[in-house]
């Protein structure tokens, strides 16, 4: 199937968008490696996995606070301290650029996380751009986690958009293949993941940046 240029364009939120290093600050703050967070966060990210693999549900912040006490020696009091860090996080440099790219453009731009509430709100405002996004979503407003499939249609459903003129900006692969199995256009470039998993489908689009992403996205056929 050919794909067209979405009308609206959602963001993956941690790593895509915001920069974790207040988190990894956190974590030396409290004493910890600064590479713990790799193994954390991916850590965080198996444990929601396998709660939509089990039919379970649990929030993101719960997921985290679990992971980290399976990886360190910090009290419940020091892991809430490294996970309000995320309430600290700001936007990648190359943000703001693409997403005024899509204003621009006339393409309606929100993101989709399963992360708390409220993080990307406050990562959005500290970098001056919450006004090129039209609305924040959370799966946790339907006790889901990405990839399930749900997530992404109820994201399209809340846009009032088809699944086919809606496409995921993500870093990560696995939330892009997840996009793309729902129906919605996938758009990839590297931020922590140096290339994109062979073993899915190809992305729709892939770039070397986000930039290229968003141009990717705007170069498909408008109908």
């Amino acid at each position: 199937m050919s794909r067209r240029r979405p009308d609206v364009v959602a963001f993956d939120v941690n790593e895509t968008l915001l920069d974790l290093a207040p988190v990894r600050a956190a974590l030396v703050e409290a004493g910890e490696p600064s590479s713990l967070l790799d193994t954390v966060f991916a850590r965080t990210l198996l444990t929601g996995f396998a709660a939509v693999a089990t039919g379970s549900w649990f929030g993101f912040r719960d997921a985290f606070d679990a992971a980290l006490a399976q990886v360190s020696d910090l009290p419940a009091e020091g892991r809430a301290v490294v996970a309000d860090a995320f309430r600290e996080l700001s936007p990648h440099p190359d943000v703001e650029p693409a997403l005024r790219r899509l204003a621009e453009a006339g393409v309606r731009v929100v993101t989709l996380s399963h992360g708390s509430p409220g993080i990307a709100e406050a990562g959005l405002a500290r970098g001056g751009i919450a006004p090129l996004v039209e609305r924040t979503l959370t799966s946790e407003a339907i006790r889901a986690w990405k990839p399930s499939r749900e997530v992404y249609l109820w994201a399209a459903g809340v846009c009032d958009v088809a699944p086919g003129r809606m496409a995921l900006v993500a870093a990560h692969g696995w939330d892009v293949h997840g996009a793309q199995r729902a129906g919605l256009t996938g758009a990839w470039f590297p931020r922590s993941e140096r290339t994109y998993p062979a073993v899915f489908e190809p992305a729709h689009v892939a770039a070397g940046d986000l930039a290229g992403a968003v141009d990717g996205l705007l170069a498909l056929p408008s109908a």
